[in-house]
């Protein structure tokens, strides 16, 4: 009995915690940045191999392989904190640093997680949109490999460029940002977006949102639904950048938000619909 209400007590103080496996809880003295260095401050040669670029990424895909392996719970939980409360996510990467000496995801659950989601949603658009199967075959296609994963890896490379140019508060020492880190923060950023305007948006779309594009209701419903999804996607981007301590100015990710603000009021006044465009335009790239 004392067992267990420690355990329910630690899921609500610290849920972050709670959800690592126990694998990950014994192994953990193992992970941690070893303390064993050469005279001159670096790591000996076994622990720099391990703590390399590639070493990170062959683990990383070597358990994409693996399902088993993977926390789809804890990756649930990521999910649901991105739109409730960002900031518990980016303590877990704190969690993640101090523990396995990185920054970036170790575990391609909320990757495969955000791929079903993807997927789904996309088929769902192809349906209210009155499309084929190959139509929305082709459809998915462009959103997954283009949308998702072609933009991701253009924005995390300018992001990973601009942060370790620009943003790096003593840029001569050994402090830098990690690529599959400014990936991940793409990834957190890009599922609120993917949630709201791929599947909320579907249940206005031929009901209110371009029936009636000529309406005010029509086109103010569709343009504030864009206008919360990118938000979503400038603060939690934001609050990535923010969490590492060794980055300054950050908060010049949040000034996008001021044009943000000017183009919603100006396509509210003008009648503009995005959602009308969006759906133009899938239905052009599959023609």
């Amino acid at each position: 009995m004392f067992f267990i209400f420690n355990r329910n007590l630690l899921r609500v103080q610290c849920p972050e915690t709670f959800f690592l496996s126990s694998k990950e809880l014994l192994q953990q003295k193992s992970m941690l940045p070893t303390t064993r260095q050469h005279s001159n401050g670096a790591l000996n040669s076994r622990d720099a191999a391990r703590h390399t670029a590639g070493a990170k990424r062959y683990k990383y895909l070597r358990r994409l392989l693996h399902f088993r392996q993977m926390d789809f719970e804890f990756a649930l939980w990521q999910m649901l904190y991105l739109f409730t409360s960002p900031q518990r996510v980016y303590r877990n990467f704190h969690y993640r640093k101090q523990t396995k000496d990185q920054w970036a995801r170790d575990d391609p659950a909320f990757l495969v997680l955000l791929s079903v989601w993807l997927c789904v949603s996309t088929i769902g658009f192809g349906l209210v949109l009155d499309m084929g199967v190959l139509e929305t075959l082709k459809l998915l296609l462009w959103v997954v490999f283009v949308d998702c994963i072609g933009v991701g890896l253009l924005t995390s490379t300018l992001m990973w460029v601009i942060s370790n140019k620009f943003l790096l508060k003593h840029p001569n020492r050994e402090f830098d940002v990690e690529w599959g880190y400014t990936f991940d923060v793409h990834l957190n950023a890009f599922y609120p977006l993917l949630v709201i305007l791929h599947f909320l948006q579907l249940f206005f779309i031929n009901h209110l949102i371009v029936i009636n594009s000529n309406w005010f209701l029509g086109y103010f419903v569709g343009n504030t639904l864009w206008l919360i999804a990118i938000g979503y996607y400038l603060y939690i981007t934001f609050l990535g950048y923010n969490a590492l301590p060794f980055l300054k100015n950050t908060v010049w990710l949040l000034y996008p938000f001021a044009p943000l603000a000017l183009l919603y009021i100006l396509s509210i006044s003008l009648g503009w619909n995005f959602t009308q465009g969006l759906c133009w335009f899938y239905k052009y790239r599959v023609q």
